[in-house]
């Protein structure tokens, strides 16, 4: 069982930057691919961004050379570091991690986070 808790979500004027932060519990996470996904208001839920437990990254073409996507396996944390922020940004960003095959493939969400660009 895998719980994920994300912090860090507010508001910021657009140009600021926000780091977001997801803490996992059990001992899977550094065998897994976390992401980074968000859902706007009327909008489906899109993939923002993504890192595997080789440390290869994924970014969504809206976010790249803006957001950075990072972890600690040390702390069962992954980041998400947001700059440049524009209003179209705001949305309810969710952390996802997915176990190895080997694990049961199993696929676990956070509650979600507000992140709010506006001036």
């Amino acid at each position: 069982q895998v719980q994920l808790v994300e912090s860090g979500g507010g508001l910021v004027q657009p140009g600021g930057s926000l780091r977001l932060s997801c803490a996992a519990s059990g001992s899977i996470f550094s065998s897994a691919t976390m992401s980074w996904y968000r859902q706007a208001p009327g909008k489906e839920r899109e993939l923002v961004a993504q890192i595997n437990s080789g440390y290869l990254t994924y970014y969504a073409d809206s976010v790249k050379g803006r957001f950075t996507i990072s972890r600690d396996n040390a702390k069962n944390t992954v980041y998400l570091q947001m700059s440049s922020l524009k209003p179209e940004d705001t949305a309810v960003y969710y952390c996802n991690l997915r176990a190895p095959p080997v694990q049961g493939f199993r696929a676990y969400w956070g509650q979600g986070t507000q992140v709010t660009v506006s001036s």
